[in-house]
């Protein structure tokens, strides 16, 4: 691929990885809970490697010019977002120290990936974005650029979930009344997003 084609998809993708959505939310609510931080992050890359395969696939487009299929993904998306977002808000997370009892690493690794890799608004902004990067005339496959331009999309995202995560543990790590206020305020994020991304789907 063309150095500088790929230096400038990674300024774009870095610059909304940096924008705060459900992916924050969930990356501070890991950042609560001891050593949950890794397998939620790891959920979320592995959502957003499976969108760049479908994609690169040639799927995503399908997807996208079917809408019966577009708004069941999106419903469905949503109501995920709302069921964590209402499980947050009402039990928020809070810094804990040892074992943690409130959810195994494979539970934290499955809900990162819904968050990611049941999100529509992903699939639909990697369909629009990953292909304006492209060159038909590269040595490398359409298929193949994109698929590499997923990966830097993965690795932006696991440097700012991670150091998110890893911030909101440090920083509210001794102060249990404002982790409890964040928590809160990620689960009402999560609800509000949900409903954002029903209501912008049957808007339009």
């Amino acid at each position: 691929m063309d150095t500088g084609m790929l230096a400038a998809f990674w300024a774009v993708s870095f610059a909304l990885v940096m924008t705060p959505g459900a992916d924050w939310a969930y990356a501070i609510s890991a950042g609560l809970r001891d050593r949950a931080i890794a397998p939620a992050v790891t959920g979320m890359l592995l959502g957003y490697l499976m969108i760049t395969l479908v994609v690169a696939a040639g799927v995503g487009a399908l997807v996208a010019s079917l809408p019966a299929v577009l708004t069941v993904l999106t419903v469905f998306g949503a109501g995920y977002l709302l069921w964590l977002g209402f499980g947050v808000l009402m039990h928020p997370p809070v810094p804990t120290a040892g074992t943690d009892q409130k959810g195994t690493r494979l539970g934290w690794i499955l809900r990162g990936f819904g968050i990611s890799g049941m999100n529509p608004k992903a699939l639909l902004l990697f369909l629009a974005l990953l292909p304006q990067f492209t060159s038909p005339t590269a040595p490398w496959s359409i298929a193949g650029q994109i698929t590499a331009m997923g990966f830097v999309q993965i690795v932006n995202c696991a440097l700012v979930y991670s150091l998110v995560g890893v911030g909101s543990k440090v920083v509210l790590r001794t102060r249990p009344t404002a982790a409890r206020l964040v928590g809160q305020l990620s689960g009402m994020a999560m609800i509000g997003i949900a409903i954002l991304i029903v209501a912008e789907r049957f808007a339009s």
